[in-house]
């Protein structure tokens, strides 16, 4: 069974960076696709961003520039650079792998605050 440990969130100030990690345990061949949601406190959870296998990538409109999305070669890893942090970035951030199952990590709290 595929198991997700994050890792990488915290407290930034704004225009600050964060890069969190997912990584996978268990067996298998690497995911289909991979990325992530964020749930702020009050809201719905939203799609953040996702990588495919062949390294295709999506964006949330307000992330497009500042968050990059990336794997590692095993398909067993994936990472969200983050920069430019805004308040409103501010969130619990899932990581999801696709293999074909979908498993979700625990999520990372990321706070971004003067």
């Amino acid at each position: 069974q595929v198991q997700l440990v994050e890792s990488g969130g915290g407290l930034v100030q704004p225009g600050g960076s964060l890069r969190l990690s997912c990584e996978a345990s268990g067996v298998f061949e690497g995911f289909y696709n991979a990325g992530w949601y964020r749930q702020a406190p009050g809201k719905q959870r939203e799609f953040v961003a996702t990588i495919t296998m062949i390294g295709t990538t999506s964006y949330l409109d307000s992330v497009k520039g500042r968050f990059t999305v990336s794997a590692d070669n095993t398909k067993k890893a994936v990472y969200l650079q983050m920069t430019n942090l805004k308040a409103e970035d501010t969130a619990v951030y899932y990581c999801y792998m696709t293999t074909p199952q979908q498993t979700w990590g625990q999520g990372t709290q990321v706070t971004v605050s003067p």
